[in-house]
């Protein structure tokens, strides 16, 4: 595995490794990159705490769809409901094989980020689409105390493209990192309203509840969320996900 790694790092210009490589040999790549990390496969054992792979989500579909969002030149861009997304047969397939009958919204998360942030979670299910290989940092709401989540509790899973995942519930989460210069696209469902703007009596009902169904933890290095007075409750570094730049 080293002696791949080397002659990968010994390209000439920055490119996404996977194109030489395979799902595998990434995450191999992602934990010499990561000592911090165990790196591991949606596809492994680990990752059914957290959720499952779903075989029979139409991606091509998704992927057409998808080549009308771009990544932003810094930072993440998160569209909670785009109306392209949503083609009828599309949706109605994924309100009635995932979301027992019940209404979803189909948005993206499109971006530039590297670490963790903060951690998130909803009552319902959310899918992410992998349109670009990603990585995501995932923690369990069993872990939460006294409104705090330390980050030792991190599990770290390699999402190929072309893969569709659920997270259940009980999954905490947040945007996906990217494993080459370009970025990461991804799909986001989740029920219908979700992280749509609270008024103000219904935020102080709760100090995780940020937006509609969406709890949220913020790490203390994480400006913006602490500029909207999202609630500190990440104990521990700021853990970034580090990748071959070729």
């Amino acid at each position: 595995m080293r002696l791949q790694y080397n002659v990968i790092k010994g390209y000439d210009v920055c490119l996404n490794i996977t194109t030489y490589i395979g799902g595998t040999d990434m995450i191999e790549v992602l934990r010499e990159v990561n000592p911090h990390l165990h790196v591991q496969s949606v596809d492994s054992e680990a990752f059914r705490t957290f959720g499952r792979v779903l075989s029979d989500f139409p991606y091509e579909q998704m992927a057409e769809l998808m080549k009308e969002t771009e990544i932003p030149e810094q930072g993440n861009q998160y569209v909670p409901s785009k109306e392209e997304l949503e083609a009828e047969s599309l949706k109605a397939f994924v309100e009635n094989s995932y979301y027992g009958g019940m209404p979803v919204q189909i948005g993206y998360c499109n971006g530039k980020n590297s670490a963790l942030g903060g951690l998130e979670f909803h009552k319902g299910s959310e899918i992410n689409v992998a349109i670009t290989d990603f990585v995501l940092l995932l923690g369990h709401t069993n872990d939460i105390t006294n409104h705090t989540y330390d980050v030792k509790n991190i599990k770290a899973f390699f999402v190929p493209e072309g893969t569709a995942i659920e997270m259940f519930q009980t999954t905490l989460h947040l945007a996906p990192c990217k494993v080459s210069d370009e970025g990461f696209k991804c799909t986001v469902i989740l029920p219908e309203g979700t992280n749509t703007p609270l008024e103000d009596a219904q935020k102080r009902q709760d100090p995780l509840l940020f937006m509609k169904n969406k709890w949220l933890l913020a790490h203390p290095e994480h400006e913006r969320f602490m500029s909207l007075g999202a609630h500190k409750g990440i104990v521990g570094e700021n853990i970034t996900v580090a990748y071959s730049k070729g």
